[in-house]
């Protein structure tokens, strides 16, 4: 888009997913950022409910009608959420093969990142790549990272063999040991 911006022939807007509702993006998740070109920018609009991204504007945000045609930036999300139920295991060995790993939570802004789109997901938990070892005494990420942030539900967390960690996909989102023969969808990183 910085390319297109740049460009002294870029007389178009284009369509950036998002849509009045309280403005929200179009995978639902709200949104704090604004970068809107307040000249031409009127929220009272009622049928504009739609925001576009005006490129000979600096790439600023307006607002248009929904059912115009426009060309559109495409958000390549990492997070894939798989909705077929498998042992931790087997969705280790799915994400594995199909695309890079079990997603790994990292911080806050991760864990927000995948709360939103466990929604989606047709089990009560979905696994994440966190397991625990009882021979090292100790909770690990696939990806080798440490656990420097954790989302435990309280009494969620039993230090057992063969449990990995299983994210309500709903309520509050929290995490849960659960035994790895357990199946649920879960979150693999491309």
């Amino acid at each position: 888009m910085k390319d297109l911006i740049k460009s002294k022939s870029s007389q178009f807007s284009a369509w950036i997913g998002l849509f009045r509702d309280s403005w929200r993006w179009s995978d639902g998740s709200d949104f704090s950022f604004r970068y809107w070109d307040m000249e031409l920018f009127n929220d009272e609009q009622s049928n504009k409910t739609c925001a576009m991204t005006l490129l000979n504007r600096s790439g600023k945000w307006s607002s248009d009608e929904c059912d115009k045609e426009k060309p559109f930036f495409c958000y390549d999300d990492k997070l894939i959420l798989i909705k077929e139920n498998k042992t931790w295991e087997e969705a280790l060995d799915y994400c594995r093969r199909r695309h890079r790993d079990l997603v790994s939570i990292t911080n806050p802004y991760q864990q927000r990142w995948v709360e939103e789109r466990a929604k989606n997901a047709s089990s009560p938990f979905v696994w994440l790549g966190l397991r625990y070892s009882s021979t090292l005494d100790l909770w690990f990420w696939v990806n080798d990272q440490l656990v420097c942030y954790e989302k435990w539900s309280k009494n969620g967390t039993t230090e057992e063999c063969d449990v990995a960690v299983g994210m309500q996909s709903g309520g509050q989102h929290e995490w849960f040991s659960q035994r790895k023969n357990e199946t649920y969808n879960f979150f693999c990183l491309k």
